[in-house]
């Protein structure tokens, strides 16, 4: 990326203008986090919903002190393991975070990412960055820049193309303002990573079930439906075997009723189904494969004006919990048991 191109998204930044940016994880929409006004534009942008906090995202652990009111010990064991990298961590803030920023919460989310264009911008900003992921509200989220392009074209100052990420999943996110550590967002790095360090954290009950619209979301990603085709989609639970017959079944009954089906499967199970569009995900003992892929085979089933999806579960490995999460909201947690489960 050439330094004119930083230093005039840092500019765009630094006053009141959006700037679509690469991160590790995916594309970010970026607006000044510390001037409400601006950051405003973002929600506008995005259609998104004004409770939902955004996450500032910084480029050096100086830059934490002043948007942090407590630092946590945990919070800093996190930090020193795994920032620069894919971890959001909630602390409770400082006067000078906007309310609006943090959805009128007393906390406020901070990422220090690790992908180089990000950190640039960052530190050619001159101040932190609140940055959602850069697409329509409930969406899939954008891996590549033409993504950004698809939901935001006209609506942002500043598209800067890293091409495609590396993770394709958002950061986990947990929240170190309160005693024990609390899981509210799984994500790339996971309850076995976390483990050695910190001992066992919870999970808010988000992450396993829908919220009820009376919560108000502590993190992205808690309350509202994300990460979603245009088409109805159903996920399939169970083993590999009895997820393949049901969803053959499902297109059987599809076909009579004359939808179109598309299904969201892995390279290892592609050759079973006999659907109109079958999209792969990666392979299934590449769960890293199936994470980076995941919004862009989304995004592929809206080109192909299906009517309904029915996507394969991913259950057998630690990253499996956020590829999980991330399908069963696309999904509007509609799903099928199997048999056997």
């Amino acid at each position: 990326m050439d330094e004119p191109a930083i230093l005039e998204a840092g500019r765009v930044l630094a006053g009141k203008g959006l700037v679509a940016f690469p991160t590790e994880t995916v594309y970010g929409l970026g607006a000044n986090g510390l001037d409400w006004e601006a950051a405003a534009r973002i929600y506008a942008a995005k259609g998104r919903p004004s409770d939902n906090p955004l996450i500032l995202h910084i480029a050096s652990m100086e830059e934490l002190f002043p948007l942090a009111a407590e630092i946590p010990a945990e919070a800093k064991i996190l930090a020193e393991a795994f920032w620069p990298g894919p971890l959001t961590l909630i602390f409770k803030k400082t006067a000078i975070v906007p309310y609006g920023i943090t959805g009128g919460l007393d906390t406020v989310a901070v990422r220090m990412p690790s992908h180089p264009v990000a950190r640039r911008i960052i530190q050619a900003a001159g101040v932190p960055i609140a940055a959602p992921s850069a697409n329509t509200s409930g969406r899939p989220s954008p891996t590549k820049a033409l993504h950004v392009l698809e939901d935001l074209d006209g609506k942002v100052d500043m598209i800067v193309d890293g091409g495609t990420v590396g993770i394709g999943l958002e950061s986990t996110i947990i929240d170190v303002s309160g005693g024990c550590p609390v899981i509210l967002r799984p994500g790339y790095i996971t309850e076995e990573m976390l483990f050695p360090l910190i001992g066992k954290a919870a999970f808010d009950a988000a992450v396993t079930g829908e919220a009820g619209a009376d919560v108000r979301p502590r993190a992205p990603g808690m309350k509202y439906r994300h990460y979603a085709p245009k088409a109805e989609m159903t996920v399939f639970l169970g083993s590999p075997t009895q997820v393949c017959i049901s969803i053959e079944n499902a297109l059987k009954q599809a076909a009579a009723e004359g939808r179109r089906a598309g299904v969201l499967c892995t390279e290892e199970s592609e050759r079973f189904y006999d659907a109109p569009v079958k999209k792969c995900a990666g392979r299934r003992n590449e769960p890293e494969s199936v994470a980076r892929s995941l919004y862009d085979v989304l995004r592929s089933f809206d080109k192909e004006q299906v009517d309904c999806i029915f996507s394969e579960s991913f259950e057998e490995t630690p990253l499996s919990g956020a590829i999980m999460n991330r399908l069963l909201k696309a999904a509007g947690y509609r799903t099928v048991k199997c048999n056997g489960v």
